[in-house]
């Protein structure tokens, strides 16, 4: 079948981001026998004629659509965007009769409900590289489709239990070409790279499980620095590790860190530490294999406010992490995320006076945490009153201590004015 995947993703807030979740999507259905063409429309000027191109040039028998972002996440801005998506999905119904699937980490989150909204023909929540395949092979032999594993089709559900791959070293990585860089060159583009998928920490606030689940799988080291080999030869320098925290478990990331430095790569590289493991020999590997920066999500510097977001954590493992990473000079980067349950002004106070005394390299506030469903966070919301028991939460919905405004913004924003390497949202 020829098809055509479209990543409709348009926003480029901090630095390019490349597709590399639908790429795989691609390489998994090109390895199944199939014609793929491939749109980034973050790289496109105009972008309904971009869609007319691709779909005149590729003939597409089935359309997937990734979705990336639902919404900014910023109680402050507000800003929904799905109907950025919505529009990509009316150009395909405008050039093709195509049926149009979605998927990608924004959609797994809602998958009922963005199917409703954007008006597809079906959904795929969760990874693609199986799904998606065995769904082609349905629509091309012309046989239903009970049992694709993560299916929706409108009004009718879940068409078959979500599944995750256990083991992704039987996926295909793509190839460096599909991946466009918008015309600069690849030394200057961060490449998102994921080495593992699933995380059983339970966060309260956390959305990863709709998306990868609970269970943490992981790619070979081997197979990961092979790959890491081929974007090199390609002219990719700088990696960004998008797993959600690096760090777990440390044998892996330590072994992983040793056969980077083995393989003498010359890269530099960024990545998520999960503040509650992080040993002196893993920093010090990492730092001989090129890592540059580390977020460190730690969200609050209020020990009862950790532990109401379900943390395994402390301060005192927060400040030995960041004095880690300061010696073996790992820039970090810190993010407070304030008004969540549990919330006052002195716990506000105390999170802002210990990340000043962290002397970060980079300070990123965040007041209000978006809710999304089934999480603690929702649940809490909804026992609250703040939230509707069968909300579907598509549309921002935040939580933030009432008895907090308007303290909390006016207090964070000055707090913030005179310290330079703070971020403030």
């Amino acid at each position: 079948m020829n098809v055509l995947l479209i990543s409709a993703n348009i926003e480029d807030i901090t630095m390019v981001t490349l597709p590399m979740g639908l790429a795989c999507v691609a390489a998994a259905v090109e390895k199944a026998g199939h014609a793929v063409k491939f749109l980034d429309l973050l790289s496109a000027e105009d972008m309904p004629a971009a869609i007319e191109e691709a779909i005149c040039s590729s003939q597409p028998e089935a359309i997937g659509v990734s979705v990336r972002n639902i919404d900014d996440q910023s109680m402050d801005s507000n800003r929904f965007l799905l109907d950025q998506a919505k529009e990509v999905v009316n150009l395909c119904r405008e050039f093709s009769a195509a049926p149009i699937v979605l998927g990608g980490a924004g959609y797994s989150i809602f998958p009922e409900r963005a199917l409703e909204y954007l008006g597809a023909d079906m959904g795929i929540q969760g990874e693609g590289e199986a799904a998606f395949p065995m769904l082609l092979e349905r629509i091309e032999k012309r046989r239903g489709l009970a049992g694709i594993p993560g299916l929706y089709l409108p009004g009718k559900g879940l068409q078959g239990p979500l599944t995750f791959i256990r083991n992704l070293d039987s996926l295909p990585y793509p190839e460096p070409t599909t991946l466009a860089t918008d015309g600069e060159p690849p030394t200057s583009v961060w490449l998102p790279l994921q080495t593992r998928r699933g995380c059983p920490l339970d966060c309260s606030y956390c959305s990863t499980a709709s998306i990868e689940g609970r269970i943490t799988r992981k790619r070979s080291p081997a197979a990961v620095v092979a790959n890491l080999a081929s974007w090199v030869k390609s002219g990719f320098t700088k990696i960004f590790f998008v797993d959600n925290t690096f760090n777990l478990p440390d044998s892996y990331a330590y072994e992983l860190c040793r056969r980077i430095k083995d393989a003498d790569l010359n890269i530099n590289w960024r990545c998520i530490l999960y503040p509650g493991e992080v040993s002196r020999p893993l920093v010090e590997a990492m730092a001989k294999a090129g890592c540059w920066e580390v977020s460190l999500g730690f969200e609050s510097g209020c020990d009862p406010v950790l532990r109401g977001m379900n943390k395994h954590f402390g301060l005192k493992e927060i400040r030995e992490a960041s004095r880690l990473l300061a010696e073996f000079g790992i820039r970090r980067i810190g993010f407070l995320l304030l008004g969540g349950p549990g919330e006052t002004r002195a716990s506000v106070e105390e999170s802002l006076a210990f990340a000043d005394s962290l002397n970060l390299d980079a300070l990123k506030l965040t007041i209000g945490i978006r809710i999304y469903p089934q999480t603690a966070l929702a649940r809490r919301a909804v026992a609250e009153g703040l939230i509707a028991p069968g909300d579907s939460l598509l549309y921002p919905c935040f939580y933030l201590v009432e008895a907090l405004q308007p303290w909390l913004p006016e207090t964070v924003a000055r707090w913030a004015e005179g310290r330079p390497y703070c971020f403030f949202k």
